[in-house]
């Protein structure tokens, strides 16, 4: 079997704060006098239900997480060390998504700390291969409009970055019309709607984020396999999904990752890129995301290649990019 490590990929679904190295964190706690959680030092994959208490550990974990990065420095660390890793599990293309308002009080306010995010991702893309863009998300557990103000942040650094425009958080929160007005703000000056949907809420909410905030890709979208009308629908309209079995399985959505849609998805034709989400906290990084695709789904050689295929096409990434890194594939293949 061929070595996946070299295997070109894009890796379209990682966040800031959990894409951090353990041994980072920690570095990072202790140079700000923070003191973590045990559960964020015992090396365990996070595992909770799928309900609200389960949700609340997990926020209340990555919060304790987020809040080591307190500088400039540690937030130019974190894109750098992101971007070193997924060139070491041959990423060709990063897409990282970062919500600049949790790391504006240490350092001046949420335009200067996107500008360091892009700044560091820029030179971060110079020196590992990675080509690094960068996804701006707003939060469900904030107001609507900041989230605007997010928006309009994003567009005036289209050209300096930012490829797309996202929603996180709990999707339980909140109507999603609500955020409709941020999300046009983005689509109009070109930049990838790519919200969270249809992991911990099913079809029914797909459905809610297709009309009201025009995705170009969803992040995760695995419960559209309850719903293969809807399915189709996602696959007729070239929506990506953005697969994280690690997540699924962590955040108790599905009990394992046996359980995990993946070839249902991949069978209905969907446009599906492998992603790690905040390895942080659910212990594997990318590689592991194709390795579980290998060895628990059957993926053989030919459609692990097809997965890479469909995490290049579905990023943001300049066309002829896009071709070279497919022709990297295909000589993976050939090898």
């Amino acid at each position: 079997m061929r070595d996946l490590t070299t295997l070109p990929k894009a890796h379209l679904h990682l966040h800031f704060t959990g894409s951090m190295r353990p041994a980072t964190m920690i570095d990072l706690a202790e140079q700000a006098g923070v003191r973590l959680p045990p559960a964020l030092l015992d090396g365990e994959a996070l595992r909770v239900p799928a309900d609200q208490r389960g949700w609340f550990r997990f926020q209340r974990l990555y919060d304790s997480a987020r809040a080591v990065v307190r500088s400039e420095a540690a937030m130019r660390r974190v894109v750098r060390e992101a971007a070193e890793d997924d060139a070491a599990e041959g990423s060709r293309r990063l897409e990282i998504q970062v919500d600049p308002t949790s790391y504006a009080p240490y350092v001046g306010g949420i335009t200067p700390a996107l500008e360091i995010v892009l700044d560091e991702a820029r030179a971060a893309s110079a020196a590992t291969g990675v080509d690094v863009g960068v996804v701006v998300a707003a939060s469900r557990t904030r107001h609507p409009l900041d989230a605007r103000t997010l928006a309009r942040l994003a567009v005036n650094h289209a050209h300096e970055g930012v490829v797309g425009f996202g929603l996180s958080n709990d999707e339980r929160r909140g109507r999603t019309l609500e955020w409709a007005g941020a999300f046009s703000i983005a689509r109009r000056a070109g930049l990838a709607a790519v919200p969270h949907a249809g992991e911990l809420l099913g079809p029914d909410h797909v459905r809610d984020v297709l009309a009201h905030l025009g995705p170009r890709r969803l992040g995760h979208g695995v419960r559209l396999a309850e719903e293969p009308a809807l399915l189709a629908q996602v696959v007729e309209a070239g929506i990506a999904l953005e697969v994280c079995p690690a997540s699924n399985v962590a955040l108790g959505v599905y009990p394992d990752t046996a359980a995990v849609p993946l070839r249902p998805l991949v069978e209905a034709g969907a446009l599906v890129a492998l992603g790690a989400d905040d390895p942080l906290l659910f212990g594997s990084r990318l590689v592991e995301q194709y390795r579980t695709a290998r060895d628990v789904h059957g993926f053989d050689d030919a459609e692990i290649a097809d997965l890479a295929r469909s995490s290049i096409r579905a990023s943001t990434a300049p066309a002829d990019r896009k071709r070279h890194w497919l022709a990297e594939v295909d000589d993976w293949l050939a090898a």
